[in-house]
């Protein structure tokens, strides 16, 4: 009997748990659904969807939508913003609520009368157009407020009532698009599917044949245009062949357009240019098409113009001098124009593309203001062309900017750990030798949460302060012919002189490092930046805690690890070279983008031919290395609220110099909020060493991930989705999974440690590396406010290399409650400013 009422006991339990849970998921569904706030008649557009043929992208064709779905939870049937916007209705209707539409049309009132009457009693204008101003800011926010409602309301979005207006108007564009697309016997139809109050619809695409180019005839009435554009078909965005595109058309007329403006047709525009397509060809679902290109509306020939003379007046609006008294001067065929000889003439003239007696061209016009403006000297650079008196001047105008500025900056900081606060303060020279140059000089100090080296669990304090002082040069300080140097103006070249000083206090360790550095740049495009640091050499002075250098020593003697060296005076030298390539403005949502960086570095390269007595008599250690990094990035733009984030970061560093082994600054770490964040800064690696329990396992149970863990070659990738939940809040869903690895075997003996180690390796091998990699995965938020953009991520492992085969796969050990017990694995919490990619 007892047996018999313990199962009828567990069998209760079970039922109970299982009722419970539907209670909460029907609370959950009849509450957060769409369907709670219809009217009586009205019913919920739940679902959309496109059904086509695979030759058919129906990803464009999404956008079409003329009413959208409410966005869900997570993907679940739960649509909170709906709830969201009716909760601030609900106030926004009441009369007597503070988040009520009376309640703003009140304020708005009195907020008129108030500043009214501090506008009346002011007798300064400026005062008064200053108290103009900041009324007319509130009440227009106030405006938005009673037009859309309070801020509930902004952030919700109502219920998407399903019409078949909407519908028809969907089915409308859908053909319109097809039909742009080439698709000219398109037809689209759409099906409901109810259920409860719900609606899906299908949108059914019957495209029919596409029509393709069979004939391609160029009407153009001017002999020589004919021949440009002849010449320049391979470019063409109108092939045989190819289907017909309305967004290809828009394309080649832009191109056609660029091709005459830059071969001297200034008078030249886009509306000369027009395409006749005839579908009534004479083969089934072929088409021709006649690209012509009108001549001038008073006949003749179209207008090559040849720059007769180029002005430039580089101080333009100065109110200085004598008016109508400046001086003019002639360099490389440029007529210089000022009141005084400020700025350099060979300088700018490197920047000017705009040649006497060439043909106009409007790419090298923009080239030329673009280059102008680089040079961070000027206001505004305007270019403009005078036709009188049967010349074709080209005048350039610019505004120089103040000579002396000053500039300061606070706020929140993180590179590792926690965000901290900090205060920079810079100075700026512009034209300080009277060639361009720009003189900066500046300050930064900070703190930081950081993870201790030695500590998995304690955060502290690190302080971070430096000055740097700068000379940027708008050339290349080199011995090059005049020539090169002119050709080179349109690359933006640039050489930067640094001297600096840094210092960083941390627990275990202060660090001072001074630094000098020269420093070419350019750049081809703005979309590729290069950077050549022909030397950075810094001196390191560290000072470490007695127990810090207990624990590195013991590192070093029980594992072969040479850290300690890291920590010794230092001489570092190298020679390091860069590229960043950033073709479609990576970091905007709106668009999909590709990014890349990598980056070469040769450390101590003179001193395998020179071993220079002054540093080994002060005892400075010196390092021999060669190091590479390359980071990718991509990101693809599902929807306007949602994008797909992709990374893939590597590395690989190697040490030839006796001590064996890198400054501390050029290791490779793992973990962190801008790396695996499942795991706490710099603590996965290096490749499957063990991460032995702790002296006291039944205390804390936890595994040891006290020491930082610098490799030679890391390798690491991170997939996240991002969507916008509501008003400046996205959330995020990522996985993450990477590890650092050493070109040598470590002992895998942990100092005081209690328990047998099992077998592990550091080294990188190329049969094992991909079994080894660290696996995260979690949920984020982002709080976008605009000029900052502050990340919350909880990390959770699901692959731990430094366990023991058999025990890797830790996701099933997460807790929430109570994480830090025996044999489970904490949420990781990371804080971040920015994207972690």
């Amino acid at each position: 009997m007892i047996f018999a009422f313990d199962n009828i006991a567990v069998e209760l339990k079970r039922k109970f748990r299982h009722f419970s849970m539907a209670m909460f998921m029907g609370t959950l569904l009849t509450g957060c659904l769409g369907t709670r706030y219809l009217l009586p008649n009205e019913k919920l557009l739940y679902r959309q969807r496109i059904k086509a043929p695979q030759t058919i992208n129906t990803e464009p064709l999404q956008e079409l939508y003329e009413k959208k779905v409410n966005r869900k939870l997570l993907g679940l049937p739960i649509n909170t913003l709906v709830w969201m916007h009716h909760e601030g209705l609900v106030r926004f209707e009441n009369p007597k609520s503070p988040f009520g539409k009376q309640h703003f049309v009140n304020r708005k009132q009195k907020l008129e009368k108030t500043f009214d009457r501090k506008i009346a009693a002011v007798d300064d204008p400026r005062k008064r157009s200053s108290l103009q101003f900041r009324r007319q800011r509130k009440i227009d926010r106030l405006n938005l407020k009673i037009e859309n409602g309070n801020l509930w309301m902004q952030w919700g979005e109502p219920a998407a009532v399903f019409d078949t207006a909407s519908v028809n108007l969907t089915i409308e564009k859908l053909n319109t698009y097809l039909f742009n697309k080439g698709y000219f016997r398109a037809r689209s139809s759409a099906t409901f599917t109810e259920f409860k109050r719900r609606v899906a619809v299908t949108y059914n695409i019957a495209p029919g044949p596409a029509y393709v180019y069979d004939t391609l005839i160029y009407a153009i009435a001017d002999s020589t245009v004919h021949q440009f554009v002849i010449k320049s078909l391979g470019k063409s965005y109108l092939k045989k062949g190819d289907a017909y595109d309305q967004d290809k058309l828009a394309k080649e007329r832009e191109r056609l357009d660029l091709l005459l403006r830059d071969n001297g047709y200034y008078e030249f525009s886009r509306q000369y240019i027009d395409f006749d397509i005839d579908t009534t060809y004479a083969r089934p679902h072929k088409i021709a098409a006649q690209i012509k290109i009108a001549g001038p509306a008073r006949g003749g020939r179209h207008r090559q113009f040849v720059v007769d003379s180029v002005s430039l007046t580089p101080d333009a609006g100065l109110q200085t001098g004598t008016p109508g008294k400046r001086i003019t001067r002639q360099y490389h065929n440029i007529t210089f124009n000022y009141f005084n000889d400020y700025y350099s003439e060979r300088i700018l003239s490197q920047r000017v593309f705009i040649a006497k007696d060439s043909l106009y061209s409007r790419s090298k016009t923009f080239a030329t203001q673009q280059q102008l403006a680089n040079l961070d000297m000027f206001k505004f650079v305007n270019i403009n062309y005078d036709t009188a008196g049967g010349k074709f001047t080209a005048n350039i105008f610019s505004s120089p900017l103040d000579r002396y500025s000053w500039s300061n900056e606070g706020g929140l900081s993180l590179t590792q750990g926690f965000p901290g606060p900090y205060y920079s303060l810079g100075f700026k020279k512009r034209n300080i030798f009277r060639g361009l140059e720009t003189f900066e000089l500046s300050g930064r100090f900070g703190f930081e949460g950081v993870a201790s080296f030695a500590q998995d669990q304690n955060i502290y304090r690190s302080t971070e302060a430096n000055v740097n002082a700068t000379i940027t040069f708008p050339q290349f300080i080199l011995p090059l012919k005049k020539n090169s140097s002119f050709r080179l103006g349109k690359y933006n070249p640039r050489t930067r002189l640094l001297a600096g000083y840094t210092y960083s206090n941390r627990p275990e360790y202060t660090r001072a490092i001074t630094t000098l550095s020269n420093t070419y740049n350019w750049d081809d495009k703005r979309t590729t930046l290069y950077s050549f640091t022909l030397t950075n050499l810094n001196i390191i002075q560290s000072t470490v805690q007695s127990q810090f250098d207990s624990l590195l020593i013991s590192l070093q003697e029980t594992q072969g690890n040479n850290l300690r060296n890291s920590f010794r005076p230092s001489f570092v030298s190298s020679m390091i070279f860069s590229i960043i390539w950033n073709p479609n403005n990576y970091g905007s949502n709106e668009t999909s983008a590709f990014f890349l960086r990598t980056q070469v570095e040769s450390g101590g390269t003179l001193f395998n031919f020179y071993n220079p007595q002054p540093i080994s008599e002060r005892g400075l250690e010196l390092y021999r290395f060669v190091r590479a990094s390359l980071d990718v990035r991509r990101t693809q733009t599902i929807s306007k609220n949602s994008v797909v984030a992709a990374r893939l970061n590597g590395g690989v560093a190697y040490a030839y110099s006796d001590n064996r082994t890198l400054p501390y600054e050029k290791f490779f770490f793992a973990g962190g909020s801008n790396s695996v964040r499942a795991w706490r800064p710099r603590r996965l690696g290096i490749g499957s060493y063990p991460v032995q329990l702790s002296a006291n396992p039944e205390a804390d149970g936890l595994f040891d991930y006290r020491f930082e863990r610098p490799g030679d070659i890391l390798l690491e990738g991170s997939l996240e989705f991002r969507t916008k939940l509501f008003g400046f809040v996205n959330g995020a869903w990522f996985i993450d999974a990477g590890n650092v690895w050493s070109f040598r075997e470590l002992s895998p003996a942990t100092p005081g440690s209690t328990v047998a180690p099992w077998v592990g390796s550091t080294k990188f091998k190329p049969d094992q590396f991909f079994r080894e990699f660290g696996v995260g995965t979690g949920l984020g938020l982002r709080f976008d406010f605009t000029f900052l953009v502050l990340r919350f991520d909880a990390g959770i492992k699901v692959y731990d290399p430094s366990r023991a085969e058999g025990d890797r796969f830790v996701l099933d050990k997460l807790r929430f409650i109570r994480p830090f017990g025996a044999g489970k694995e904490p949420v990781i919490y990371n804080i971040g400013i920015g994207y972690p990619f």
